[in-house]
């Protein structure tokens, strides 16, 4: 089944954790302000979110043999914190 993603809908793209709008590592510039603006009358629901998705990352990424990437924590999390 092919899922349909609205033309600038920066999603993630899984296994490989891309954007599927703009191909950079999911989330991109876009999807961060776009995460924001969501999630902006609860912060720590969009931390936990996030903290999800980096647990799915993680098993899709190690799921393949490739060593956990070091920079998951500062991918997914550190810029949420400091927003």
């Amino acid at each position: 089944m092919t899922t349909m993603v609205k033309r600038g809908e920066h999603l993630r793209d899984r296994p490989d954790w891309d954007c599927r709008s703009c191909q950079q590592p999911w989330p991109c510039a876009n999807a961060k302000a776009n995460l924001l603006v969501e999630f902006r009358q609860f912060p720590s629901v969009l931390t936990i979110y996030l903290s999800a998705q980096m647990y799915e990352a993680l098993g899709d990424m190690t799921s393949r043999g490739e060593p956990a990437p070091p920079n998951l924590y500062e991918r997914f999390l550190s810029w949420a914190r400091h927003a």
